[in-house]
């Protein structure tokens, strides 16, 4: 399986868990949340807002364009920081997340 291929899969399960999580949320955040510049756009988004709104969409369209991929990837330290911050179990999402911190720091 080539690597865009697997990212693709590895997006699919980030999303499922986000909806098993109960975090998948219906409505876009405002466009000036959206416009953030800091890390994670922690100034404005829970992190599964940024995972469903920023990350998910970036990754899916890096894929299919086929475009560069990141060189290197550490979200899964943040996603655990922010979990138990929130008193969020996120125990496979985390898995989920350092999977694709792999996928791409590999390559």
């Amino acid at each position: 399986m080539d690597v865009y291929s697997e990212l693709a899969e590895r997006l699919l399960q980030v999303e499922a868990e986000l909806r098993a999580m109960q975090l998948w949320e219906l409505d876009s955040p405002p466009a000036e949340a959206m416009a953030s510049i800091e890390p994670f756009a922690l100034d404005q988004l829970r992190f599964s807002q940024w995972l469903q709104f920023v990350f998910l969409p970036r990754m899916n369209l890096m894929i299919e364009t086929e475009s560069p991929l990141p060189a290197s990837c550490s979200i899964a330290p943040m996603a655990e920081e922010c979990f138990k911050a929130e008193s969020i179990n996120g125990a496979a999402m985390v898995a989920h997340l350092a999977a694709i911190d792999g996928l791409l720091t590999q390559n």
